[in-house]
């Protein structure tokens, strides 16, 4: 990236590669730094003698003398999810040992990744450089299961253990570089499967890049020079095409132009397209990001506490998990499914030249807007992508968008907001019902990646808040129901033929406490392209 206002000019950081390794060893011959064992409340039980009754913890305390099971005593560490506790073990094989709480039970990835990133976090305190992780229960653990959390485990470590520290003068280097993942098998689907994690979260680090670089840096050019580089790095599969302003005139995407009209930074119209190298395409996907590099509202300017003008470096988002999607997928190389990436990048910014609110646009799909308040802009800039992507040949259509406030405020900072057309299917018996299929695609996904979705409603009487006396719509309804009527409004430029989810992400790309973001959407989105390439 490079440099603009402010002199500021990322660091080029290589982070550390950490090699994971499946054993089936026994605990007590394990050699390093950390053996750290996940532990359900069930597992810390113990007998009238106080005593562990668990197999492996058992194993360990008789190693250590009985100083395991009196230490958890005397800190009332009972295996809660969240709460730890780490050994300094001089004369023992391992330098420490710890005990990473799962919970009362733990059977979803999302458990297991937390369990990485706490097994990261004590690597940092104590910088280890060898760590072994281990289940103080796995033997109910399907095969199928023992892949999906030896997965989890390694995803958790990785992006546990990154920091961005590209916009510090001192950044920390964590030593970590070998794990050990014991008791869950060994062999090439699971070596296969510890890969598959390695490629997600180096394209989460990516995502969370992206989103957390600021907007003197990341600028729409900067934005798309990424892009194009992804498509370098894996031009056997994916190939770039990058629209100026001038050609997005062409293609009459007025709504789109009419946001970026008033920045210094011009607009880039972005289309990655993924095509497998060899065999039959059997269905064509395309993911829309909204992609505002900032948003300073316009002349409807953000003002206030809580208008989180500060962040608004944040509002690509959507376009962060659309291209770390890219990333992922031109690693791992899915068969079968032809993917579009799309991403209409601009700033929002006020001048002379700008939308002001009153204004009439027009859509590449021919329908005209009425902007009753340019910092429902999001919309604006996702109408004529979405237009465009109708118009590869499209069967699904997912897009990403940090769009509303109203959905925080609905979900909290942590579930993004799921809309989707329900389309219509005619039964044998001649019966109408409504089709889940997309939404019930990307919910298994997400049960895969551990994050977190809530599905919302259409309602489309709520439209009636969308009607212009002048043009076809307003771009925004009244502040009841302000996550569904921008769903409603998106709509508006689907082909009916398309079916098509809008996913809401304004609360969990960023960690509010950290100030850091999070690379959310990524893992469901290559997770649901792997669904519809098998």
């Amino acid at each position: 990236m490079a440099h603009t206002l402010g002199l500021t000019q990322p660091a080029n950081i290589q982070h550390p590669k950490i090699s994971f390794t499946a054993k089936e060893i026994d605990v007590a011959e394990w050699k390093g730094d950390i053996l750290a064992v996940g532990v359900t409340e069930k597992d810390m039980s113990k007998d009238e003698n106080s005593k562990f009754q668990n197999s492996i913890l058992k194993k360990l305390d008789g190693l250590l003398g009985g100083m395991l099971a009196e230490v958890s005593s005397e800190e009332d560490f009972t295996g809660k999810a969240g709460k730890s506790m780490v050994l300094r073990l001089p004369s023992c094989g391992s330098k420490r040992v710890g005990l990473i709480g799962l919970g009362k039970t733990a059977s979803y990835p999302a458990s297991f990744q937390r369990l990485g990133e706490a097994v990261a976090a004590a690597s940092k305190t104590a910088q280890a450089n060898s760590v072994a992780i281990i289940l103080a229960s796995s033997e109910d653990l399907s095969n199928e299961s023992k892949l999906s959390t030896a997965s989890a485990i390694a995803s958790g470590t990785v992006l546990g253990i990154y920091e961005d520290g590209r916009y510090k003068s001192e950044p920390r280097k964590p030593k970590l570089n070998s794990v050990d993942i014991i008791g869950l098998g060994t062999g090439p689907e699971l070596e296969k499967k510890l890969k598959y994690a390695e490629n997600v979260s180096s394209a989460i680090i990516f995502g969370r890049e992206l989103v957390n670089s600021p907007a003197n840096v990341l600028t729409p050019a900067a934005l798309a020079a990424e892009a194009s580089n992804i498509a370098s790095l894996y031009s056997d599969v994916l190939s770039a095409n990058i629209l100026s302003a001038e050609q997005c005139k062409e293609l009459k995407m007025g709504s789109y132009l009419g946001v970026a009209a008033a920045s210094a930074n011009p607009p880039h119209f972005i289309h990655l397209c993924y095509k497998p190298s060899s065999g039959p395409i059997k269905t064509k996907l395309a993911l829309v990001g909204k992609g505002l590099t900032f948003d300073s509202g316009g002349y409807n300017i953000k003002t206030g506490a809580g208008c989180s003008i500060d962040i608004m470096k944040t509002d690509m988002g959507g376009s962060a998990a659309v291209l770390g999607a890219a990333k992922a997928l031109g690693q791992i190389k899915p068969p079968g499914v032809e993917v579009h990436f799309i991403v209409a990048s601009c700033e929002n910014m006020i001048s002379g030249t700008g939308m002001r609110p009153g204004d009439i646009i027009t859509a590449s799909n021919g329908k005209t807007i009425e902007v009753n308040n340019t910092d429902a802009e999001g919309r604006l800039t996702l109408a004529d992508a979405l237009v465009y992507a109708c118009n590869q040949g499209v069967d699904k259509i997912v897009d990403l968008a940090t769009l509303t406030g109203a959905c925080i405020v609905a979900l909290g900072p942590s579930i993004a907001g799921i809309h989707n057309i329900w389309i219509l299917k005619v039964l044998k018996k001649g019966v109408f019902t409504p089709s889940d299929d997309l939404a019930k695609e990307v919910f298994e996904a997400s049960e895969v990646s551990g994050e977190k979705f809530w599905r919302m409603p259409l309602e489309e009487s709520y439209w009636e808040s969308m009607k212009s006396g002048v043009a076809d719509m307003v771009n925004t309804g009244g502040r009841q129901g302000g996550a569904i009527t921008a769903a409603l409004f998106l709509k508006q430029f689907v082909d009916e033929k398309v079916q098509w989810m809008h996913i809401d992400l304004a609360g969990p790309v960023w960690n509010d406490k950290k100030r850091v973001a999070t690379g959310f959407g990524i893992a469901t989105l290559v997770e649901w392209v792997l669904k519809n390439s098998s």
